[in-house]
């Protein structure tokens, strides 16, 4: 299997040319749904509550009280980072070991693929890029969040001048997405 990341910091437009690819029939492993589903793991939960009390709420954990409580306090970034970050680097491995001897293209949708080291198990890296000022416009917008809180989660990213250096091809995703697809196919063409 030839795995290709794609990555991008918050609101530059990553998923987009993630879902263009499955779109186009090409798997792809997205880790902020492996995420979600660690989110409604009873044990996780459990653990959660044990490291950051009044997290979880009726069997659910609240993702706002925690991001807020996070971005302020990078200790306990690291600390909730330690419960995560262990079942992605096993599930991206086990992925590579299933599907060692397959011969196709997959797709690695990781906004955090430089900073957790993911890159290391990538043929290929896409940096999805876009300006900075229509990068915090589509986040505030989409998320409901306010600038500073644009502000503070951006920061733990690195920043995509950053990752263009790292990357193999940088698409700047501010176009029409009848445009981003056809970019799409000719990289994904040139990949094959």
């Amino acid at each position: 299997m030839k795995l290709v990341g794609i990555t991008g910091s918050i609101g530059c437009g990553k998923t987009t040319l993630a879902n263009i690819a499955k779109k186009l029939g090409y798997a792809v492993y997205d880790i902020d749904a492996w995420v979600r589903k660690i989110y409604s793991n009873k044990d996780f939960l459990s653990e959660l509550e044990k490291s950051f009390p009044k997290s979880v709420c009726n069997g659910c954990a609240d993702k706002r009280f925690l991001r807020n409580l996070v971005f302020n306090d990078k200790k306990k970034l690291e600390a909730l980072e330690k419960l995560i970050y262990p079942f992605l680097n096993k599930k991206i491995r086990s992925l590579l070991i299933k599907n060692s001897r397959r011969r196709y293209i997959a797709f690695l949708d990781a906004a955090l693929l430089f900073e957790k080291g993911w890159d290391k198990y990538c043929n290929t890296i896409i940096l999805a890029d876009v300006d900075y000022d229509i990068q915090k416009q589509r986040v505030m917008k989409r998320d409901n969040v306010s600038a500073e809180d644009f502000e503070r989660i951006n920061n733990i990213q690195l920043k995509n001048e950053n990752k263009k250096v790292l990357s193999d091809i940088v698409v700047d995703t501010d176009k029409p997405l009848n445009l981003l697809k056809v970019e799409m196919i000719a990289i994904i063409k040139g990949l094959e």
